[in-house]
């Protein structure tokens, strides 16, 4: 037994990065790559606040590229890029 559930485990895994290589995921495969529960994604979708896909209107699709980019907005910056941005900012002003 503990033989098979290594098969399982290591299955498991080769699954996950190839995951990794598709462009379109499913429904559930969006939910594990954003780690979102599926009730909320429902809601997003439902709200048009996530970019998604349903091509014959049932099932719903994302594109990677579409959802990292929706995870990546809204970015903090760090204390550093701020001083930068006005260290920036000033110098440009001063110029004559």
């Amino acid at each position: 037994m503990s033989e098979n559930q290594s098969v399982e485990q290591r299955l498991d895994t080769i699954e996950r990065l190839l995951r990794g290589q598709k462009s379109v995921l499913t429904f559930e495969e969006g939910c594990e790559f954003t780690g979102l529960s599926k009730t909320y994604m429902y809601k997003l979708t439902h709200r048009n606040k996530i970019p998604f896909f349903k091509p014959h209107g049932k099932n719903i699709y994302f594109s990677r590229e579409e959802l990292e980019k929706w995870l990546m907005r809204n970015q903090t910056k760090s204390t550093q890029q701020k001083e930068q941005e006005a260290i920036d900012y000033v110098a440009r002003k001063r110029r004559p």
